[in-house]
């Protein structure tokens, strides 16, 4: 039985115990309080007047990564080859075990990941907070850094069907293309994603997993 829960911070956010998730965390403060304050004012309002809820939610996602990509912070940039790896051992290490990793990529402040949890997983906040809490503690370990590295809430979104997987993962490998650091997906080395559930031949050597 797939049971859902529902619970809310400053989205809401509704949970089952399986399908396919497309995730999203960021740096602590990596979008400026209002900036933020001025999406969610947009956001309750959209909502009022849509009547295509699931549409708003995807435009306005669309204007938070963008945001994202815009306030990239001078202290810390992820795909720095150290926290990168740091993170991509976190992501792959529940694979096979919570879930099937299907693809995601590193930005210079936040991470994309898609996954498709498998039965008996400990739930999608169990498994987010896990990889949060040890890639903060060793980024932090490494950065001789303290306090909090990561925002504590997440964006999360069932994917509910092939088309919109496809759609997904497109999005995911090409946010760097989209944010303007490369012209070509395969030249940013901090994605990946799985060929077989992809539909790519074979991923090249800086997309594979991490011995």
């Amino acid at each position: 039985m797939n049971k859902r829960y529902f619970y809310r911070r400053n989205l809401p956010h509704l949970h089952y115990n399986e399908g396919t998730y497309f995730i999203t965390y960021r740096l602590n403060d990596s979008i400026p309080v209002h900036l933020l304050k001025e999406l969610r004012e947009e956001y309750d309002s959209d909502l009022k007047k849509s009547d295509d809820i699931d549409e708003t939610k995807r435009r306005l996602f669309i204007k938070y990564d963008k945001l994202l990509d815009q306030n990239t912070s001078d202290k810390i940039n992820l795909t720095q080859p150290e926290l990168s790896s740091i993170i991509k051992n976190t992501l792959h290490y529940p694979d096979k075990s919570q879930y099937n990793l299907i693809c995601y990529c590193i930005m210079p402040n936040h991470v994309h990941v898609v996954f498709e949890l498998l039965k008996d997983n400990n739930g999608i906040i169990k498994i987010l907070q896990s990889m949060k809490r040890i890639s903060a503690r060793d980024i932090n370990r490494v950065m001789k850094m303290t306090g909090p590295f990561w925002q504590a809430e997440s964006y999360d979104r069932l994917v509910r069907d092939d088309k919109e997987l496809f759609y997904t993962i497109n999005y995911v490998i090409n946010n760097p293309v989209n944010a303007g650091l490369v012209s070509d997906p395969n030249e940013w080395r901090d994605t990946y994603y799985d060929p077989a559930i992809c539909g790519i031949p074979e991923a090249p050597p800086e997309n594979r997993k991490p011995e």
